[in-house]
């Protein structure tokens, strides 16, 4: 994910209290983590992370040696006693994931919440995020949306989660795998319609790639290029105002109406 230099960036320290540190790392781009997020991992006690390999090469760019725990997903509810204890006696620990803002999408949350019923103080050191680059990069409506993460892998269970998201009224933000992309988007077109939809990948690397049209038109695509890689960030637009409908659904649709209104007036309101 990082490129790290052979030049290394020397990172001050600061005076922090104990409690936890919520820090947002790069999901690419090691220019985009903050001067402030690089000063709290060179400072807390210790940095608890997803993969200790991946968190080291993003240390190293810049000459951080602070101690390193995992707590990722199979760990963290036997390790999550333990990071609370250290910093009930005092411990200062940052929280960071492989990639983007913490707690989206991982046990990071249960963490926060433990903090929270035991008064430990918590912060949060922002920045980058995928499903937000992915968000302002599709060119779909952004004054409200819904982000739903990963869709269930067994295709069964995924239409089931689409068929509740009709009812969204928003846009829509997903996360995929490449290997499951074809199938959910056209789960998302049996289940959802051809909506508009943006399907991005490499944010902020150096080959960034976004896809828009309408679903139907990006599946046609991805399926002359099925060297699909990596994780992708699905953005759906909202459900289209216009509903089209046959006569016979029409005629029972007035019908119903009628039951509890003039004809006049049934008539307008279809």
């Amino acid at each position: 994910i990082y490129k790290v230099t052979n030049s290394k960036q020397e990172v001050g320290k600061v005076d922090l209290k104990p409690g936890l540190y919520i820090v947002a790392t790069p999901i690419g781009n090691l220019g985009d983590i903050s001067i402030r997020a690089l000063e709290t991992l060179n400072s807390v006690d210790q940095i608890a992370c997803e993969d200790t390999r991946v968190t080291k090469k993003l240390l190293n760019s810049s000459a951080i040696a602070t101690r390193l725990s995992s707590y990722h997903e199979y760990n963290a509810k036997r390790n999550r006693p333990k990071l609370i204890a250290q910093m009930l006696d005092g411990s200062s620990l940052a929280l960071v994931s492989d990639a983007g803002t913490p707690t989206i999408c991982d046990p990071g949350y249960k963490l926060v919440k433990e903090c929270i019923s035991n008064n430990i103080p918590i912060t949060f050191l922002p920045g980058a995020s995928a499903s937000l680059s992915g968000l302002v990069l599709s060119g779909l409506p952004t004054d409200r949306f819904y982000f739903h993460g990963y869709l269930a892998p067994k295709q069964k269970k995924r239409k089931e989660e689409l068929y509740d998201l009709r009812v969204i009224p928003s846009t829509i933000v997903f996360y995929e795998t490449s290997e499951r992309l074809m199938g959910v988007l056209e789960d998302i077109l049996a289940v959802l319609g051809n909506r508009e939809i943006a399907v991005a990948r490499e944010l902020t690397k150096l080959y960034e790639e976004i896809k828009r049209g309408r679903v139907k038109e990006i599946l046609k695509e991805l399926y002359s290029n099925q060297n699909l890689k990596g994780e992708y960030v699905v953005v759906l637009g909202p459900k289209a105002d216009e509903v089209i409908v046959g006569d016979e659904e029409l005629s029972k649709i007035l019908l119903n109406r009628m039951e509890d209104m003039s004809l006049k007036d049934a008539v307008l309101e279809v």
